[in-house]
């Protein structure tokens, strides 16, 4: 039997996948929760219109769900950046315990992979409950022309779970 060339093995290769999907998990929310901060005004007039459902169908019976309070919208919006960051820093923490783990016998790997786990699950949770569920449904996100965030979030919720399927998949010596 021959060694594959420069010594790659596919469980080294499906380990070093779900380490580098962690990571790259890891680094998008990132970029999301740092472009808030750094340029609070877009992403806060998205939360706001959302929130104040100014650009759902009208007439809408459902306007009594509309949230037009200025700190209601500051607050959703910064927990929102929080949440990202806590996403980002779960799963950079969790690609680099998997990076850390690629050689170990596979119950060390499949071990390390907490974090990871935890990071992706949050993202999902943002993303999915919070921007398709909460946003997309109860404020009726969905029926807006200029505000509607549904199938971006969809692609990051679906990319998140997909992220989380192939990670927890048990890995093997």
């Amino acid at each position: 039997m021959t060694q594959p060339p420069f010594g790659f093995k596919t469980n080294g290769l499906i380990r070093f996948a779900k380490a580098a999907l962690v990571f790259s998990m890891g680094l998008f929310a990132l970029l999301a929760g740092a472009g808030s901060i750094l340029d609070p005004k877009t992403n806060l007039e998205f939360v706001v219109h959302v929130l104040s459902m100014d650009t759902v169908f009208s007439p809408s019976h459902s306007g009594w769900r509309a949230i037009t309070n200025p700190m209601v919208h500051q607050t959703v919006f910064w927990l929102i950046v929080a949440i990202e960051l806590v996403v980002a820093a779960l799963c950079l923490w969790g690609s680099a315990r998997l990076f850390a783990n690629l050689s170990t016998p596979a119950q060390g790997f499949n071990a390390a992979k907490g974090p990871a786990v935890a990071g992706l699950t949050v993202g999902i949770a943002l993303w999915f409950t919070g921007f398709i569920a909460v946003g997309g449904e109860w404020f009726l996100m969905w029926q807006s022309q200029t505000w509607n965030g549904v199938e971006a979030a969809f692609r990051f919720s679906a990319t998140l779970f997909l992220t989380l399927l192939f990670t927890i998949s048990e890995d093997h010596d």
